[in-house]
Formats: C-alpha cells, structure tokens, sequence
C-alpha cells in the first residue's frame, strides 16, 4: 500500500509527521523511499518525453519557416515574370506556411513551460528523497545504538547474576565449615560429664556464630545491608 496518491502529496509531506504516527517508523521510510524513487522516475521520464517534442516541434518549426521563405522567394519570381496569379498563389502558401509556424510555435511555449515545471518537481523530489534517506540512515543508526546498548546490558545483568552465585557458594561454604566444626569438637574426646557439659558451652557459642551468620547472608538481611 502506498504512503501517497499523487506528486503533490510527496513535496508537501512533512515526514517527521508521518513517522511519529507510524507503528514501523523503519518500515514507512523505506514505503516512502520506493514510492518517491518510482515517482522520480516517472516524472524524468515525462521530462525526457517533453525534450523530445521540443526538439520534434523545432524541426518542424524551422522547415515551415524556410517554407515561408521559399514561397516569398517564388512569389517575388512570379511578380517579375508578370505571373501576378502565380504570385498571388505563393503569398497564399506563405501565409498558410506562417500560420501553422504561429500554432508549432505556440505548442513549443507550452511545451517548453511544462518542462521547467517539470525540472522544478524533480529538483524538489530530490531533496525530498534525500531527506527520507537521511531519516533512513539515521532510524538505522538508531536501531543499532540500541541493540548494542541491550546487548552489554544484558551481558553487565549476566555477570550480575554469576556475581551473586559466586558468594552464594562463598557463604555456603563458611556455613559447612561452622557446622563441620561443630560436628568434630567432640571427636576423640572422653564422653564424661565435664566434656558433655563443655561441649554443650561450645556449641552453643558456635549456634550463635552460625545463627548471627545465617542472618548476614539471607536474602532480606542482604538487601538491608546493601540499602544502609
């Protein structure tokens, strides 16, 4: 589906309007850029056509004027040959040939005002085309920008995430080792009262050290540490 109906649509467009409007901003520039590169097209065409009328009716223009001269030259011999009717004959030739020289040249004017017409519509199609062309480069460049500037967030979010698995595993490794600890205090010594009574002491000091661990390295404690 075309962006415009006709030439005048084209110059008279303002494209950052109609890119504002557009759900596919890249996808229009590119609609307008095909249609304004086929209008260009037509248009030279038409321009060419009218150069070669101009030329075909400048032909046409310069044998009716040697025509009118031909028959002056015939109607001045006819005089002095005192062939007046001859020479009347010649001046209605001349005027015949002058008449229709009036109508080539009348259609030459209007043929050469059509193409500076034209020239002007293709000097301002051009800058129109340019214009899209540059919006084009320019949406593409920002398209660019973005996917580049997507992609290192996404990679900083990817060592993010590695980041906060990494001293996941550090904390749960100091978790192991704290109940490790606990596990083997009491490993190769006598089980009398004193050691039973001992070995409750430590590990209870060691609980706290764990629970006061545990706290430090939940999910909600982080977030408070992070927020002071």
């Amino acid at each position: 589906m075309g962006i415009f109906t006709r030439f005048s649509d084209i110059v008279n467009s303002n494209i950052n309007a109609i890119l504002d409007k557009a759900e596919d901003p890249e996808k229009i520039v590119r609609l307008m850029i095909q249609e304004m590169e086929d209008t260009l097209v037509e248009v030279r065409s038409a321009a060419a056509r009218s150069i070669a009328d101009k030329k075909d009716l400048n032909r046409k223009l310069e044998h009716l004027e040697r025509e009118q001269d031909d028959w002056d030259s015939k109607a001045e011999l006819a005089l002095r040959k005192g062939r007046e009717d001859l020479a009347k004959a010649a001046l209605v030739e001349k005027s015949r040939a002058s008449s229709a020289a009036e109508i080539i040249r009348a259609d030459y004017s209007a043929v050469d005002e059509g193409l500076a017409k034209l020239n002007h519509d293709i000097s301002r199609l051009e800058k129109k085309l340019d214009d899209a062309k540059t919006r084009q480069k320019a949406l593409l460049a920002r398209h660019k920008t973005a996917n580049s500037r997507l992609a290192v967030r996404k990679k900083i979010h990817d060592y993010k995430i590695d980041d906060a698995m990494i001293r996941f595993e550090q904390y749960t490794r100091r978790i192991d080792d704290v109940e490790g600890r606990i596990e083997a205090y009491d490993l190769g010594l006598p089980k009398d009262l004193n050691h039973e009574f001992a070995g409750l002491e430590a590990e209870e000091s060691i609980a706290r050290e764990l629970d006061e661990l545990k706290r430090r390295v939940s999910p909600g404690a982080g977030a408070t540490t992070e927020t002071k």
